[in-house]
């Protein structure tokens, strides 16, 4: 069974019912969430060794996000344990034409404040296969761009192959912070995975002729960017989810897939969204699962959008889903029809 970690913060989601806006009425539903928690979560439910690593509180709500991970499977024998709070972000779903909305409150949380001691990364790295970590986590300050790059540094000296999903976040730093820190930390990543934005905030790498707000994706600019990604970095794989947004509950959702020789476009799904958070991380953990099982190129890709396709319709940031329910719509059966 193949081994992975992932890194990354937890964070406590609060989501009023349904698509009420914020405080509409006096109930928020209480979830746990995180990119690369959620990552770790889908390994776990595709039956692969899922470590979880983050630093958490001691007191009862750090111990429930500890628990909503157990509960999955994930191992989180090498979270620590220490800090002041729980990172939070409030979630006001879209509907319609009116996006959803992000507000976090996560400064001074116990991983924003960890101290490179805080992990022992030989440790925590032994008998691993593969190490995920995404630009979420140098973005949350601190220490947080040196952690990572000693993360990296071991995973490198242990073998293990790395991957980065950029998810850059403009509420957390800026594009000229993004750039230094990713372009240093990329040095040592095997598989990037972005989206049509990511490219062009971190690193100015644009998609010809595209209007992402306006529904036209090129696949000749994608190419490009995977492409300049390469070159730039040495990656063995880059991957691109391929979004188009028709409204708040519609998307069509696909990807690509280069390995230096051939690009792989997935087939496209349309998507009602039922909760679209999580979605590049479920693609994410589809394709690590993918690769590690040694699918071909368009067999991973494929299985990533399918994997992340069915996440759209799961509620909360955790990905419910199996390696067969994932692979009977990566086979053509999107019907949706009740199995009896």
């Amino acid at each position: 069974m193949s081994k992975v970690v992932t890194f990354g913060e937890l964070m406590l989601r609060l989501a009023p019912n349904g698509c009420y806006r914020f405080f509409q009425n006096d109930q928020m539903q209480a979830t746990f969430g995180g990119g690369e928690a959620n990552v770790a979560v889908s390994l776990a439910n595709y039956g692969l060794d899922s470590v979880y690593v983050t630093k958490l509180p001691k007191h009862a709500i750090g111990q429930a996000a500890v628990d909503s991970l157990r509960y999955f499977g994930v191992d989180t024998s090498k979270i620590v344990r220490g800090g002041e709070r729980v990172g939070i972000y409030f979630l006001e779903k879209g509907a319609s034409q009116r996006g959803s909305v992000c507000i976090y409150d996560r400064a001074y949380s116990a991983i924003a404040m960890a101290q490179p001691e805080d992990f022992n990364w030989d440790e925590i790295f032994e008998g691993a296969d593969w190490f995920h970590f995404t630009g979420i986590t140098p973005a949350l300050g601190g220490n947080m761009v040196e952690i990572c790059k000693q993360a990296c540094q071991a995973a490198k000296a242990r073998g293990v192959k790395i991957s980065c999903d950029l998810n850059y976040r403009g509420k957390l730093w800026t594009r000229a912070e993004a750039r230094e820190a990713m372009t240093e930390l990329c040095q040592y990543v095997d598989v990037c995975i972005s989206n049509e934005e990511d490219a062009k905030d971190v690193f100015g790498i644009e998609a010809e002729d595209t209007d992402i707000y306006g529904g036209k994706l090129n696949h000749e600019g994608y190419k490009s960017v995977a492409k300049q990604l390469m070159d730039k970095f040495g990656f063995e794989k880059v991957a691109i989810t391929l979004r188009t947004s028709i409204s708040a509950n519609d998307n069509d959702w696909a990807g690509m897939l280069y390995d230096g020789k051939d690009f792989c476009f997935s087939k496209s799904y349309h998507l009602h969204i039922v909760d679209r958070v999580g979605g590049g991380d479920s693609f994410g953990g589809g394709l690590i699962y993918a690769l590690l099982s040694g699918k071909t190129t368009q067999q991973a890709i494929e299985f990533a959008v399918a994997a992340s396709a069915l996440k759209h319709s799961v509620e909360g940031d955790y990905n419910r889903v199996s390696v067969s329910e994932v692979e009977k719509l990566a086979g053509g059966d999107g019907s949706g029809r009740v199995q009896r």
